[in-house]
């Protein structure tokens, strides 16, 4: 397997994993959200909201297009400020994102 191809199997895993637990968005929000200036639209987006609205379309465009993608890229460290110590799949999206970004990171998953 490729390192695109194991970053595309981690972000269909994140994908599935939000679906499971009903974090997953039919409708997307409003235009005026991904105008923010903030990292991770913090002042216009909910956590689960930036990876399904932001990160995961956008890394899938990089890996459609044949672009490269970023070095040295976490964002797990993020979602262990911004999720709450008691939301109920804290813990498994954060392992996640560890593995997305151990890909970023040069290693492997």
């Amino acid at each position: 397997m490729t390192h695109n191809d194991s970053v595309r199997a981690q972000l269909h895993a994140i994908e599935a994993l939000l679906r499971h637990h009903q974090l997953w968005q039919a409708t997307a929000p409003q235009p005026e959200a991904f105008e923010s200036t903030q990292p991770f639209c913090l002042d216009t987006l909910e956590p689960f909201e930036w990876l399904q609205w932001v990160l995961i379309p956008r890394l899938h465009s990089l890996l459609d297009g044949g672009y490269p993608l970023p070095h040295d890229f976490a964002v797990a460290p993020y979602y262990e400020m911004a999720l709450d110590a008691q939301h109920p799949v804290r813990d498994v999206v954060l392992i996640e994102l560890q593995r997305l970004d151990t890909l970023f990171a040069g290693g492997q998953a």
